[in-house]
């Protein structure tokens, strides 16, 4: 028999918690403390991202007192942190409370002298919640630019290279913002391979593309006529010729080392991929092939994967590659296939993702669903409610991207 529900989800969440962001950051700090460069130099920390509140209260328990401390984060995770000033914003879509947040993030790196020091805590989420977007662009035309690129099937690489030169905080922003004061970042990896320039849009880092580079790239997949041309305008510009400040940047944390957490608590279990990108459909497929031909009785999965958005249906990459799974091996017995995102929140739904086996479909079709239409119009989240199959563990206050357990009979 393949594993149960609860063994699939306490599996899932000890995937989960070892990205937890305060073990993170105490073990970075405790490695190689942060202090400001002079002697009478303050310290300003600034947390940015889904992970932020546990971030920050971490690395105030191992600081000295800070000047400022200012935390940024999804309303789901937002909580009131000793010592620092808490602003919660819109995500996945940003806002205004979002376009307020960075407007209170400038305000604080302006105070940084060149005798002081930055720490920056950076989890994913970090982008979507700092609209601070340059000169000439609107926070509604920056937010149909972010709605557009999500449903469109870009890679989250792709999607942030956009974000950044339309941002005033992002690809390096933060850095040239806070200048002359040095900067140390402490991120939390939510991309797969772990590329700096990508995570939370890079705030300490530079861009991933020229700006040219992103033109061409929005050309190639039809969307530059798609957007604002507020947004064309912008993209068009010259690029900063001000070197970027360096940053002393740290990965704390990152998808592949929940893996290597899940396959320590399952010794019998096989890390088959730990870059599961792309496509859903094609992930889909990946899935099912290792279900019907690969080895072994315990699977695991790390990635993040796309959706292309054709319907008007509710749902989320990881709801939907489970829907998919579920589809392509209906009523085979003897599977479990778990998919689910680590933040807690797939989509813009309350689910982290779904939890399927060989009845999913038929669960789907005996309470009034289709499960091929439902999917048709990416409404991943109902088929799934519908067979009672969807996996919802509320928001964990971290964010790795996401996890894929495949149980099988042995």
């Amino acid at each position: 028999m393949p594993l149960g529900p609860d063994e699939m989800i306490a599996l899932f969440q000890t995937g989960v918690a070892a990205a937890d962001p305060e073990k993170a950051v105490t073990d970075s700090l405790a490695h190689a403390p942060v202090t400001p460069p002079a002697a009478t130099g303050k310290l300003y920390v600034l947390g940015l991202g889904k992970a932020a509140c546990a971030m920050t209260q971490a690395a105030l328990a191992h600081l000295p007192k800070p000047a400022a401390v200012l935390v940024v984060t999804n309303y789901e995770n937002a909580r009131d942190v000793a010592g620092a000033r808490v602003l919660a914003a819109g995500h996945p879509v940003p806002d205004e409370n979002g376009l307020r947040a960075a407007q209170e993030v400038e305000a604080l790196l302006a105070q940084a002298s060149a005798h002081d020091r930055v720490l920056v805590l950076v989890s994913g989420g970090g982008s979507a919640l700092l609209p601070a977007p340059v000169e000439g662009v609107s926070l509604m035309e920056k937010a149909e630019v972010n709605r557009l690129l999500l449903g469109a099937g870009l890679d989250i690489g792709q999607i942030n290279a956009v974000r950044q030169h339309l941002s005033r905080l992002k690809g390096g922003g933060v850095l040239r913002q806070a200048a002359p004061a040095p900067v140390t970042a402490l991120i939390l990896s939510d991309v797969i391979g772990d590329d700096l320039r990508a995570i939370a849009s890079g705030p300490t880092a530079a861009p991933l593309m020229a700006r040219g580079a992103v033109v061409e790239m929005l050309k190639d997949h039809g969307l530059w006529e798609k957007l604002p041309p507020a947004a064309r305008t912008a993209l068009c510009r010259a690029q900063d010729p001000a070197p970027l400040p360096q940053a002393d940047n740290r990965l704390v944390g990152s998808n592949r080392l929940s893996l290597d957490a899940m396959l320590h608590a399952r010794p019998e279990a096989r890390i088959v991929s730990d870059a599961l990108v792309g496509d859903v459909a094609q992930a889909a497929e990946q899935i099912v092939a290792h279900a019907t031909t690969g080895t072994g009785p315990l699977a695991l999965f790390g990635g993040e994967t796309t959706v292309i958005l054709r319907g008007d249906g509710r749902g989320g990459r990881n709801q939907e590659l489970a829907l998919r799974v579920a589809i392509a091996l209906q009523g085979q017995p003897g599977w479990r296939f778990l998919s689910g995102g680590t933040d807690g929140r797939d989509g813009p739904t309350e689910a982290a993702g779904g939890l399927v086996d060989g009845g999913t479909v038929a669960r789907i079709r005996a309470a009034g669903g289709d499960p091929e239409a439902l999917l048709a119009n990416n409404d991943s989240n109902r088929a799934l409610g519908l067979a009672g199959d969807l996996l919802t563990i509320g928001a964990t206050g971290t964010n790795v991207a996401d996890l894929q357990i495949l149980s099988r009979a042995p």
